[in-house]
């Protein structure tokens, strides 16, 4: 009897779970139904390639040349159009200065249908909040940028940097082509380390190369997350394969950059490790968010600190990595042109084996080729926002609050319409002339308006100092038999690495 009786219960209990499960799966496709409604009515008036009913756009921007395919389509559509992925979720995809400047010079929120990805990651830092918050994390990181900080670094992007050409002398040796992204990024994550965290002079250890391991695993899940519709949903995502690779690699990336806080919290229990800390002419980033304090004198809590340690961490030293070998590329591409920089630089530096912070300025037409190659190769080539309030275009089309707007960066320094010639590599194009003739939302490498990038200053600062070493220990070709395949990456990565050939141009070297 009681048997039966517990078996008619569980049955009841299993019957109840499978129509809650039931009603609660249609009220969500009844969501997502009323959400795709709403952006198609939305981008209503604006044209676009055919859509697949259930796939959207997303078999095509997942191809092999996708960001060269939303170049045709922004020759076929003037200013936008949609960009669906999957059946539920659609963008108007913007590349023209204009469009730019409506949505990007009011500080929009991001799209947390593709910024929520983000969260199990680097959490609520600066790339994903909004709002009070956002304005207050601003505020408290902007003092680890201040001129005074930045100059100070210098030093240390040099140090970095030999350590990486010197072994580039040995593979430049062995007279074949390799890969430089990878060893360019082990490069910019020990700056990263020594000049905002206070790692010190030692190099890179396990647990360094585990992170950059770890976060190369990270950005190609995610970028395979925001082109696969059916990984959108987190529940189905976690259980698949790559939900828990993602998981792994977060664990990673969460164990260094917990060890990094604890180390300099451990540091400042000891007076003299304080003491040295605050004898120092400037203090890093980690000092920074250590001792930051709002108005109401309130510290960030555990949870902010990791957060804006986790973003900075991964932006500080992916994107720049991204920047530093497409211009490598580029230089390559154009021996004229790596000829000219590598002059330039000579004359600056004299009979001085080291740069100044007051040499960078100087550096005028390494700087304009480190902008065109921007231009071409941005670092970021795709950033998305949400509408918080209503927009009216320049050519008087409008979306409403809550639309998606997905701004691609790539087909915007590539619209013929702004740049002449758009795949010529013409570094004249950032002459002090042309830029002040040009629409000031035509370049935007670093996105621009209130939310643009906070380490812009830090970032272009390393490029400088890494790509005059580079040039002047070294000249770099092509290797024909492998060039590099585009491939968006959440930054611009190339599918089969980026391999060049370098010459030694120290005395003495056998080259």
């Amino acid at each position: 009897m009681v048997s039966t009786l517990f078996s008619l219960s569980v049955s009841h209990l299993v019957l109840w779970a499978t129509g809650l499960i039931l009603v609660l799966g249609f009220l969500k496709l009844i969501r997502l139904l009323l959400q795709r409604q709403m952006l198609a009515r939305a981008m209503d008036s604006f044209p676009g390639p055919p859509t697949h009913w259930l796939f959207g756009h997303a078999q095509e921007i997942q191809q092999t040349g996708s960001l060269d395919k939303v170049v045709t389509w922004a020759h076929q559509y003037d200013y936008a159009h949609p960009l669906w992925i999957g059946p539920f979720l659609g963008f108007l995809n913007i590349y023209e200065p204009d469009y730019a400047k409506a949505v990007y010079s009011r500080g929009d929120p991001k799209a947390a249908d593709v910024y929520d990805f983000f969260l199990q990651w680097i959490g609520k830092g600066l790339l994903v909040l909004q709002g009070p918050k956002w304005y207050q994390h601003r505020k408290l990181l902007t003092p680890g940028f201040h001129y005074d900080v930045l100059k100070s670094y210098v030093a240390v992007f040099t140090n970095s940097t030999h350590a990486m050409l010197d072994k580039w002398e040995e593979k430049a040796r062995e007279d074949k082509s390799f890969d430089i992204f990878c060893d360019v990024g082990y490069m910019a994550l020990d700056s990263l380390m020594k000049c905002t965290f206070g790692k010190g002079d030692s190099s890179l250890g396990h647990r360094d190369s585990s992170y950059y391991s770890a976060v190369c695993d990270l950005t190609l899940l995610m970028q395979q997350r925001i082109e696969s519709f059916q990984y959108h949903n987190d529940f189905i995502y976690w259980l698949t394969p790559h939900g828990r690779r993602f998981l792994r690699a977060c664990q990673a990336a969460h164990d260094h950059t917990d060890q990094v806080i604890r180390e300099r919290k451990a540091a400042l229990q000891d007076e003299k490790e304080q003491e040295k800390i605050q004898n120092r002419r400037h203090l890093d980033f980690l000092d920074i968010l250590l001792g930051a304090r709002d108005e109401n004198g309130i510290k960030l809590s555990d949870a902010d600190l990791r957060a804006e340690v986790d973003t900075f961490m991964f932006e500080g030293h992916d994107t720049t990595t991204s920047g530093i070998s497409w211009f490598l590329y580029c230089m390559a591409l154009y021996p004229q042109h790596q000829h000219r920089c590598r002059e330039e630089v000579c004359e600056i530096l004299g009979d001085r084996d080291s740069f100044q912070w007051d040499d960078l300025v100087k550096m005028t037409y390494l700087t304009m080729c480190i902008k065109e190659s921007f231009r071409l190769y941005p670092p970021v080539p795709q950033v998305y926002r949400q509408l918080s309030k209503p927009v009216n275009f320049v050519d008087g089309r409008s979306l409403p609050a809550g639309s998606l707007i997905s701004l691609h960066i790539y087909a915007l320094h590539r619209n013929s319409a702004v740049w002449p010639d758009p795949e010529v590599f013409d570094p004249l194009r950032f002459s002090s002339e042309n830029v002040a003739r040009r629409h000031p939302f035509a370049f935007m490498p670093f996105s621009a308006g209130p939310r643009n990038c906070i380490g812009q200053q830090f970032a272009m600062n390393e490029m400088k100092v890494v790509t005059a070493l580079c040039l002047l220990r070294f000249e770099f070709a092509l290797d024909p038999l492998q060039l590099p395949v585009k491939m968006p990456q959440l930054i611009l990565r190339s599918k089969n690495g980026i391999h060049l050939r370098l010459k030694s141009l120290r005395l003495g070297s056998g080259k």
